[in-house]
C-alpha cells in the first residue's frame, strides 16, 4: 500500500548526496558518534548482543532497582566504558575490521574495573567518607576511572568539552588539596555522580532507547511526507518542508548534526532543485534541525534535565517551551518565505506530493508520542515508567504498521537494531554528562561559581542587559561542539547562577531557558558550527557561508531569549491575564517579521538600505518590553511595509 495517489516523479534529482554511503561519510566527518569500529561476522553478532543487553539492563535497573544510587551509577558508568571502548577507536578514519588494540582493552579493563570495585564495595566506601583518600589504591582507582571516562569523551564527543574540563581541573588541582579533589570528583555526589549522570541513568537512557524504537516505525518519513503535504506546494515549498519536518524530527533525535544529515539528505537537494542557493539550503536545514532541540514536548531529552535542575515538573518545562519555540520556527519560516519571493521560486506540483488524506491513515504512528506526553504530563506514572510504556506502545505500533505496510514492518532485526542504537546513543550522552559533573564538581570545590558571579555583576554594574550579553557569550563559547544534554548541564552549573543572582534578578525559569538556548545555537554559530558544516557538506556549499546564513536565519534564537529574560510573561511566569501573553506573542512575531525582512532585504521589492535599518529598528523595538516601544515599532514596521507595497503596485502598473 502506498502513501502516494499515483507513482510521482522523484522529488529530488540525483545530486550525489542521497546515497547511504554519502550520508554516512558526512556523519563521520561532522558527528563523532558515527565514527565507530567495524565489526563483521561473529564478532559483530557478539557486539550487537552486548549492546542490546546493555539497553535491556538500563531499562530494568531504571524501573525496578531501588538500592543505593552509588551502586547503580558506578555500574552504569562501568558498562558505558565497556560498550564505549568496544565501539569507539582512538582516532577517526579507517579502522581494521574486527580489531581492537591491546591498549584499548587495558584502558577499558582498568577504568571499568575501578568503577565496578566501587559498585561492589559502595557501602564500605561511603562509610569511610573522606578518609577513603588516605588509601593510595583507592586514589589510583579513582584517577584511572576519571581518565578512562575523559578519553572515551574525547573519542565519542570531541575536544571542546575536554578543554573546559581540563582547564577547570588544572585550576582545581592548583587551588585545592589533591585528596579533597579526588573525593569531590569521584567518591562524593558532587562530581561524576552529580545530577547530570543521575538523570542520564534514570531517565535519559530510556528516552534515547524510546527514540531509537520510534525511528524504526518510520515516523521520520511520516513527518517529512506530512510537511510536504502541508507546505510543499507553496512558494519555495521545499524550504518550508525542511523547517516543519526538522522541527518534528529534531525534538526526538536529540542531535543537531544527526537531524541535519538525516532529514537534510532529502530536503536539501529538494531546495536546490527549486532554486535556492546551496549555502542557503544547507543553512535552512541546519537552523531548523538545531531548533529541534528546543521543540517541546521532548526537546532532545533536555527537558527532563531542566525539570530536575529547576525542581519543577516536566509538564511545566514542556508548556513553558512552547511560545519561544513557536517564535523561533516562525522566524525561520518568514525568512524562507521572503527569500522565495525575492527569487521568484515556486513550490512542488501538487500531483508530485503525498496526499494528506492517505497520510492521515498513518496517524497512528504518533500514538507513542501522545501516550508518553499524556503519562508524563498527568503524572500518571514516573518519567521512566512512562518512557517504558511508550516503548511498548511503539513496538505495538511497529507491528501494526507491518500489517498494512509490509516494507515497514518492525522485524526482530529492527528490534535488535533499536536496542543497539539506543545503547550507542547513550554512550556519548553519558560520558558528556560525566564531564559536566566534573565541571560542576570543580566549580563547587573551588568556589569558582561565586567568583564568576561577582565578576559578571561587577562588570555589568548590576544591569541585566549587560549581564545577559556577557552570559550569552559564555554560553556560545562553552557550548561549541558539546551535545545538547551535557551542554545544558554545563550552562546550568556555570551560567544560570549568574543571572539568578539578586543583583541581576532574572527569574530561575527564564535564566535556565536563556542559557539553554544560547548553548544550543553554538551548533550553527561560527567558528564551531557543526550542524551548519554538515548541511554545507550535503549541499556542496562553502561551510562558512552556510554557517553565516544559518546564524542569520536563526536570528530569533538570539532575540527571543532576551524577550523572555526581560519579560518572563512569555514563559507564563508572573502572568495574571491571558492577554499579557497574547500581546507579547503578537508584538514579538511582528518584530521578528521586521528583523527578518531587514536581514533579507526584500518585501514586495528590494528594500532601500536606510529602510532596512528603519524596519530592523522597528522590529527590535517591538521585542523590547513596554507599550511605548511596541507602538513606535509597530508604526515604523507598518510604514515601511505600506511604502514597499505602494511602490511595488506602481511598478506593476
Amino acid at each position: 500500500m502506498s502513501l502516494w495517489k499515483k507513482d510521482p516523479k522523484p522529488l529530488v534529482e540525483d545530486t550525489g548526496v542521497g546515497t547511504a554511503a554519502d550520508v554516512e561519510a558526512v556523519m563521520k566527518k561532522y558527528d563523532r558518534e558515527s565514527n565507530v569500529r567495524i565489526w563483521e561476522g561473529t564478532p559483530k553478532l557478539v557486539i550487537r548482543t552486548i549492546m542490546a543487553l546493555f539497553s535491556v539492563y538500563c531499562i530494568f535497573v531504571t524501573l525496578f532497582y531501588k538500592g543505593l544510587k552509588e551502586v547503580t551509577l558506578t555500574a552504569f558508568l562501568a558498562l558505558i566504558l565497556v560498550v564505549g571502548y568496544l565501539n569507539y577507536p582512538a582516532r577517526k578514519g579507517h579502522v581494521r575490521p574486527n580489531h581492537i588494540p591491546w591498549y584499548d582493552v587495558v584502558i577499558m579493563v582498568l577504568g571499568a574495573g575501578s568503577l565496578f570495585y566501587y559498585t561492589f564495595h559502595a557501602t564500605a566506601i561511603i562509610q569511610k567518607a573522606t578518609s577513603i583518600t588516605n588509601d593510595p589504591l583507592m586514589v589510583i582507582m579513582a584517577v584511572l576511572a576519571i581518565l578512562a571516562l575523559m578519553e572515551l569523551c574525547r573519542r565519542s564527543v570531541g575536544l571542546p568539552i575536554l578543554c573546559v574540563v581540563g582547564v577547570l581541573l588544572v585550576y582545581t588541582l592548583v587551588t585545592t588539596r589533591f585528596g579533597k579533589v579526588i573525593y569531590d570528583l569521584y567518591y562524593a555526589k558532587t562530581g561524576i555522580m552529580n545530577t547530570p549522570i543521575d538523570v542520564c541513568a534514570k531517565y535519559i537512557v530510556v528516552f534515547i532507547i524510546f527514540g531509537a524504537f520510534l525511528e524504526r516505525t518510520g515516523i521520520s518519513n511520516f513527518f517529512i511526507n506530512l510537511a510536504n503535504a502541508v507546505a510543499g506546494s507553496t512558494s519555495g515549498g521545499p524550504a518550508k518542508v525542511a523547517v516543519i519536518s526538522s522541527a518534528l524530527c529534531g525534538m526526538v533525535s536529540g542531535s543537531s548534526v544527526g537531524n541535519t544529515v538525516t532529514t537534510g539528505s532529502v530536503t536539501i537537494p529538494m531546495m536546490k532543485k527549486t532554486g535556492y542557493k546551496g549555502e542557503f539550503a544547507g543553512a535552512v536545514e541546519a537552523a531548523a534541525s538545531t531548533g529541534g532541540q528546543i521543540m517541546p514536548p521532548i526537546m532532545g531529552a533536555a527537558a527532563f534535565l531542566m525539570a530536575e535542575y529547576m525542581g519543577v515538573s516536566y509538564a511545566k518545562v514542556a508548556v513553558t517551551a512552547i511560545l519561544p519555540a513557536v517564535l523561533y520556527f516562525t522566524g525561520i519560516y518568514i525568512a524562507v518565505h521572503l527569500e522565495a519571493k525575492k527569487l521568484g521560486l515556486k513550490g512542488i506540483p501538487r500531483d508530485e506530493l503525498p496526499k494528506l488524506g492517505l497520510l492521515m491513515k498513518k496517524i497512528y504512528l504518533l500514538l507513542p508520542l501522545v501516550i508518553l506526553v499524556w503519562l508524563v504530563s498527568t503524572s500518571t506514572r514516573s518519567m521512566a515508567y512512562s518512557a517504558a510504556i511508550a516503548i511498548l506502545v511503539t513496538i505495538a505500533v511497529g507491528l501494526l504498521n507491518g500489517v498494512f505496510y509490509k516494507e515497514e514492518k518492525l522485524t526482530f532485526t529492527k528490534f535488535v537494531d533499536a536496542l543497539e542504537s539506543g545503547a550507542r546513543g547513550t554512550i556519548t550522552v553519558a560520558v558528556a554528562c560525566a564531564m559536566a559533573g566534573i565541571v560542576a564538581g570543580c566549580i563547587t570545590s573551588t568556589g569558582l561559581a561565586s567568583r564568576l558571579i561577582t565578576a559578571i555583576v561587577t562588570v555589568s554594574g548590576g544591569r541585566a542587559m549587560i549581564a545577559l550579553v556577557l552570559t550569552m557569550l559564555c554560553c556560545i563559547v562553552l557550548g561549541m561542539g558539546v551535545p545538547t544534554t551535557a551542554n545544558y548541564c554545563i550552562m546550568a552549573a556555570t551560567c544560570a547562577p549568574i543571572l539568578t543572582n539578586d543583583a541581576i534578578g532574572i527569574p530561575v525559569m527564564a535564566a535556565h531557558f536563556f542559557v539553554f538556548y544560547f548553548g544550543i545555537v553554538a551548533d550553527i554559530t561560527p567558528p564551531v558550527a557543526l550542524a551548519a558544516y554538515a548541511g554545507s557538506a550535503i549541499a556542496k556549499a562553502p561551510p562558512m557561508r552556510t554557517a553565516l546564513n544559518a546564524t542569520k536565519l536563526a536570528i530569533a534564537a538570539f532575540i527571543v531569549p532576551y524577550i523572555f529574560a526581560l519579560n518572563p510573561a512569555m514563559l507564563f511566569v508572573g502572568v495574571e491575564h491571558w492577554w499579557e501573553v497574547a500581546i507579547i506573542v503578537v508584538t514579538s512575531l511582528a518584530g521578528l517579521f521586521g528583523v527578518a525582512a531587514a536581514l533579507n532585504g526584500f518585501l514586495y521589492r528590494s528594500i532601500h538600505p536606510l529602510l532596512r535599518v528603519a524596519i530592523a529598528a522597528g522590529g527590535l523595538c517591538m521585542m523590547i518590553p513596554g507599550t511605548l516601544t511596541d507602538v513606535i515599532g509597530l508604526v515604523v514596521v507598518a510604514a515601511v511595509v505600506l511604502f514597499q507595497r505602494g511602490g511595488a503596485r506602481k511598478k506593476t502598473a
